[in-house]
């Protein structure tokens, strides 16, 4: 089957869907500009500071590291929430949110990353499961308590060239601990994921709902395939599009290779 005849094939199972399921990886994002960290290299070549350290992607996004060094820890999702503050969200989102709104159950996101650019492209909040949950809030660095807080009064000043945090440590309310993002990380035995479960009730109750869903799966790897693994629990009806592992079983959808807005865009205009 040739590109062309899958673009076909993927815009009528848009169409003829009552609901679309949306799951996003790293990928997503970088058509809006931010960096997907692929291997070693690529996250070095984001922050060289680090790349001196030895430090890499699992080191820095690790359970142990606000409390092993929680400036340095900052420096670096300090960093992130900045960048994050600061992206525009690409017109891609804009595309499956009006998609997703022309159908009779809507849609819902299931997404790993934990950058907020759904919200910020206009998704509801109560429609998205943020599995590994959201850097725009705050828990406490040992989860004293399962209570967590908006990020939006923290403003981080970051020295990009030592990867330090600059301004005061955040500290949490009720132990005075130094607070950290309330997302999952490697070897993490301290999230507070109240909000993501309460995320994963409105998911399951969406899904009861929907009758014949699409699932449109937008740059996820499979390095960690909890996303992928998602979308594959909701065949035969999956479109997977990445830019270099887009393959899946043709039991269970089809897969388009290339960036999520060139496709994304494509898919558009077959559907007219």
């Amino acid at each position: 089957m040739d590109t062309a005849e899958q673009m076909t094939i993927a815009a009528d199972w848009i169409r003829e869907a009552d609901g679309i399921l949306i799951t996003a990886g790293a990928g997503m994002g970088v058509d809006s500009g931010l960096p997907d960290f692929r291997g070693d290299h690529g996250f070095w070549a984001a922050y060289p500071a680090l790349k001196t350290g030895g430090i890499n992607f699992h080191d820095i996004a690790n359970g142990t590291a606000f409390l092993r060094d929680p400036v340095r820890a900052w420096g670096f999702y300090g960093h992130r929430l900045n960048l994050y503050r600061r992206t525009v969200p690409h017109a891609g989102f804009e595309i499956l949110r009006r998609w997703a709104s022309a159908k009779r159950s809507g849609g819902f996101v299931f997404t790993s990353n934990v950058d907020g650019q759904f919200q910020k492209a206009g998704f509801a909040d109560d429609r998205l499961f943020e599995c590994h949950g959201s850097i725009h809030f705050l828990q406490c660095g040992q989860s004293c308590t399962h209570q967590m807080w908006s990020a939006d009064g923290f403003q981080p000043e970051v020295d990009v060239n030592r990867c330090a945090l600059l301004s005061p440590l955040p500290k949490c309310p009720n132990c005075g601990c130094v607070a950290r993002p309330a997302i999952l990380m490697f070897d993490d035995w301290h999230w507070v994921e109240t909000r993501t479960r309460h995320q994963r009730m409105r998911y399951e109750a969406w899904l009861l709902s929907v009758e014949q869903a699409v699932v449109i799966e937008i740059g996820a790897g499979r390095a960690i395939p909890t996303v992928r693994d998602q979308s594959e629990r909701f065949g035969p009806r999956v479109v997977r599009i990445n830019p270099r592992e887009c393959a899946v079983d043709p039991r269970i959808g089809l897969g388009l290779m290339g960036r999520a807005l060139d496709v994304l865009r494509s898919l558009n205009k077959r559907m007219g």
